[in-house]
């Protein structure tokens, strides 16, 4: 019986997703793609999912397309897996609503940086590098990396990396604003799971809806964004009784006491 190529595994609210082809770089293969588009479905049906951990198995966290397999099935526009017609997971990953963190355990090449570029929050292992090689293979990306990397690096960083087709060290991307931290390779999944928690500790509603709000305002223009939170935030503070609002701010500073005695925790 053959192994599973995607792995998830529930517990206690977080849903930790392993890429399970690690002889080849967890390699996305129409099998592997058709797995996460289905596992996004089921976690964003499930009520006890409120944050998802995103890795691979391996030494890679995902090294692109499974060219192997493109080259007997090619990448028509009858492959919906392979182009986003209504059939990517990406679509199913980017509408999700609730966090995502990418523990990027390895390697992160091409279409696996784009699906590094769908998660909220990235946490690198030393391991980690990442490269876009779409102007080396000759194929355009398709899952939204030349229109997200630009709005995290900025264009110039951006385009430096998709021009020339360079890795770059899990250090660089980090000074670069690509991941927010580094940690040592055993440490890569208890930091995940550690702000996993921290989000946790907030309202999984008011995440949620935090999420969408940030990510429609970058589709618009600042005037329009601002219109969108202001109207977003009065709906919020009516939905809040004087009680509740309260009650949360006793728990905040409590909360704040404890991380200034204990930094760290």
């Amino acid at each position: 019986m053959s192994e599973k190529v995607l792995l998830v595994e529930k517990s206690e609210g977080i849903a930790t997703v392993t890429m399970n082809r690690p002889r080849v770089m967890n390699a996305l293969s129409g099998e592997l793609r058709e797995s996460l588009r289905q596992a996004f479905i089921d976690l964003s049906g499930d009520p006890e999912t409120e944050v998802v951990i995103l890795t691979g198995a391996g030494r890679a966290f995902c090294g692109g397309l499974d060219l192997k397999e493109l080259s007997t099935k090619g990448i028509g526009i009858e492959d919906p897996g392979a182009i986003p017609t209504g059939g990517s997971f990406f679509i199913n990953a980017t509408e999700f609503e609730r966090p995502i963190i990418g523990a990027i355990n390895g390697a992160a090449v091409t279409g696996g940086l784009e699906l590094a570029l769908i998660c909220d929050v990235l946490i690198a292992s030393t391991e980690a590098v990442f490269a876009d090689t779409h102007a080396r293979v000759g194929i355009l990306p398709g899952w939204g990396l030349s229109q997200i990397l630009p709005r995290i690096l900025g264009p110039g960083r951006a385009k430096e990396i998709s021009f020339t087709g360079n890795f770059i060290s899990a250090e660089q991307a980090q000074t670069w604003g690509l991941v927010n931290r580094v940690v040592s390779p055993e440490a890569l999944l208890p930091t995940a799971h550690a702000l996993a928690k921290d989000i946790q500790s907030c309202l999984p509603e008011a995440v949620a809806a935090y999420k969408g709000l940030i990510n429609r305002g970058l589709a618009m223009n600042l005037e329009d964004a601002l219109k969108m939170e202001a109207k977003a935030s009065v709906a919020s503070a009516r939905r809040a009784t004087s009680e509740e609002l309260a009650d949360r701010r006793e728990k905040i500073i409590r909360r704040g006491r404890g991380q200034i005695e204990s930094p760290g925790k």
